[in-house]
C-alpha cells in the first residue's frame, strides 16, 4: 500500500492552488446521509410468511449467484458487513414486504411490531430507516394498486399506505431521524388505454385519502415516484413524471416531494438536467441512484458521469442538504455485498468529488461571461488527484483504501455465503 496520507498532502496543495479545503469537502461528504436499500441483499425477495414470493409489476432481478440472505437475520447481517466498508452517515431503506412475523399477515394489516426487529437493530446501530409501501408481488397487485376501478382492491391498498405512512412515524420516534418513505405504484398498460384519465384521477384520489387519514402523523417526508413504463405496461404508466410533478406541486406540502429516479426515465433524459427546475419549485427532493442501461434496469452504482454530474448540480445548487439520497439497484448476478459497497462507495465518491470543484470561482468566471475559462476549469477538474483524498477519506473512516475490503467480503463469503443453501 503506498503512502495515503503523502498522496493526500499532495492533492490537498493541488486544491489549495484553487482556494479547496479539502477537509471541509471531506466533512461534509461524510456527514451527508445516504440511505442503503435492504433489497440488494435478497434479489427484493422480502420476509413475509407467504408460499409465493415471485416478483411481479415489472420488478426483476437477474443471476442467481450463490449465498443470497434468507431472513432477516441474515439480511441484517450482510448489511453489517456491507456497512464496514461504506464510509460516511447512513440510514437503512426497507419495503414493507420485509416486515416480520411468525404468521401470514397482509399488507393492509400491517403494523409497527411486525418492524420491531429492524427498529431494534437500527437503534443499536445508531441508524435511522426509511421505507416504503410494497405496492407490487401480492394477488392484489397483478392488474392494479391505488388506480384500480376495483373499489375493494383500491381501498385495500390505500389502506397498506396508511399503515405504512404510520410505520414511518414509529420509525421515526424510536431512531430519532425523520422517516423517509417513497411512494411508488407499478399500475399502468400493455397497450395505450382507451380511457387515460380515468386511472389517474383513481391514483390522485388514492393519494389524497392515504394523506388525509394520516395528516396528524410526524417525522415523515414522502416522496412521489415516476415511472416511464415498466414489463407489462411498457405503453402507459398511471403514476407518470406530469402527474407525480403535478401532484406534488398541486398538494403545496411541505412533507410531499418529488421523487427522482435515475432510471425511470427515456434513455435519453437524464436527472441532473431536472433537479434545478425541480428546486425552482421545491424546497426538497428524494433522490433514487441507480445504473439505467437503456432501461430501468437498476445496474450497481458506477462512478459514471451521470452519477458524478448529479452530485455536481447537486453542490453548485448548494442543494445537497435539502436532497434525501437513496440508492435503488440489484445485481442477482455478483457477489450482492461487494454490489451493495460498490454502489454506495461510488454514490459517496461522486459526491465528494463534486465537493473539491472550485464552484464559486466558477460562478464568477460564467456571470463575467467568460464561457472559454468557464468550459477550461470544467475540464481541468476531470484530471484532478480526486483519488488520493479518496483514499485518505476511506482511511480515516477505516472503510478500506483501495480494494482492502474486497479480502474480507471475499472471506465472508467463503465463510457463510457459501453455506447458504
Amino acid at each position: 500500500m503506498y503512502d495515503v496520507k503523502k498522496g493526500y498532502e499532495v492533492a490537498k496543495e493541488f486544491y489549495a492552488q484553487y482556494g479547496i479545503n479539502v477537509d471541509k469537502a471531506i466533512e461534509i461528504a461524510n456527514a451527508t446521509p445516504i440511505s442503503m436499500h435492504c433489497w440488494q441483499g435478497d434479489d427484493v425477495a422480502g420476509c413475509e410468511k407467504k408460499e409465493d414470493s415471485t416478483l411481479t409489476g415489472g420488478i426483476q432481478t437477474t443471476g442467481n449467484y450463490p449465498g443470497k440472505a434468507r431472513n432477516g437475520e441474515e439480511l441484517r447481517a450482510d448489511i453489517e458487513t456491507a456497512m464496514k466498508f461504506i464510509p460516511g452517515e447512513l440510514k437503512l431503506n426497507l419495503h414493507a414486504n420485509y416486515q416480520e412475523s411468525d404468521t401470514f399477515i397482509d399488507r393492509n394489516e400491517i403494523d409497527p411490531k411486525h418492524f420491531d426487529k429492524w427498529v431494534d437493530w437500527a437503534v443499536e446501530k445508531g441508524i435511522g430507516l426509511d421505507f416504503n409501501p410494497t405496492y407490487f408481488s401480492h394477488p392484489k397487485s397483478a392488474k392494479a394498486t391505488l388506480s384500480s376501478a376495483d373499489n375493494e382492491i383500491r381501498e385495500f391498498w390505500i389502506e397498506h399506505g396508511i399503515r405504512c405512512r404510520q410505520i414511518g412515524e414509529y420509525f421515526f420516534k424510536k431512531t430519532g431521524k425523520p422517516c423517509i418513505i417513497n411512494h411508488w405504484t407499478p399500475d399502468g398498460d400493455k397497450e395505450v388505454p382507451i380511457d387515460t384519465i380515468g386511472p389517474r384521477q383513481r391514483l390522485k384520489d388514492s393519494y389524497d385519502q392515504i394523506f388525509e387519514a394520516t395528516k396528524d402523523v410526524k417525522g415523515v417526508i414522502d416522496g412521489i415516484e415516476s415511472k416511464v413504463f415498466g414489463i407489462g405496461a411498457e405503453s402507459f404508466t398511471a403514476g407518470s413524471h406530469e402527474f407525480c410533478m403535478g401532484y406534488v406541486m398541486k398538494a403545496n406540502k411541505d412533507h410531499i416531494i418529488m421523487t427522482l429516479d435515475t432510471g425511470h426515465y427515456h434513455p435519453t433524459e437524464v436527472v441532473s438536467a431536472k433537479l434545478a427546475s425541480i428546486f425552482t419549485f421545491s424546497d426538497k427532493v428524494l433522490l433514487h441512484v441507480s445504473r439505467p442501461i437503456r432501461w430501468d434496469s437498476d445496474h450497481v452504482v458506477s462512478f459514471d458521469d451521470e452519477t458524478r454530474a448529479i452530485m455536481e448540480e447537486l453542490v453548485r445548487m448548494d442543494k445537497l442538504k435539502d436532497t434525501y439520497i437513496a440508492t435503488d439497484f440489484f445485481d442477482a448476478s455478483i457477489n450482492r455485498i461487494v454490489a451493495w459497497v460498490t454502489g454506495l462507495r461510488n454514490t459517496r465518491k461522486a459526491m465528494l468529488a463534486a465537493l473539491l470543484q472550485p464552484v464559486d470561482v466558477m460562478k464568477e468566471i460564467e456571470r463575467n461571461g467568460d464561457v472559454s475559462a468557464r468550459l477550461a476549469y470544467k475540464e481541468e477538474f476531470k484530471a484532478a488527484p480526486f483519488a488520493f483524498v479518496w483514499d485518505y477519506y476511506c482511511q480515516q473512516q477505516e472503510a478500506g483504501v483501495g480494494l482492502e475490503w474486497l479480502d474480507e467480503v471475499k472471506k465472508h463469503e467463503d465463510e457463510i455465503l457459501s453455506k447458504r443453501a
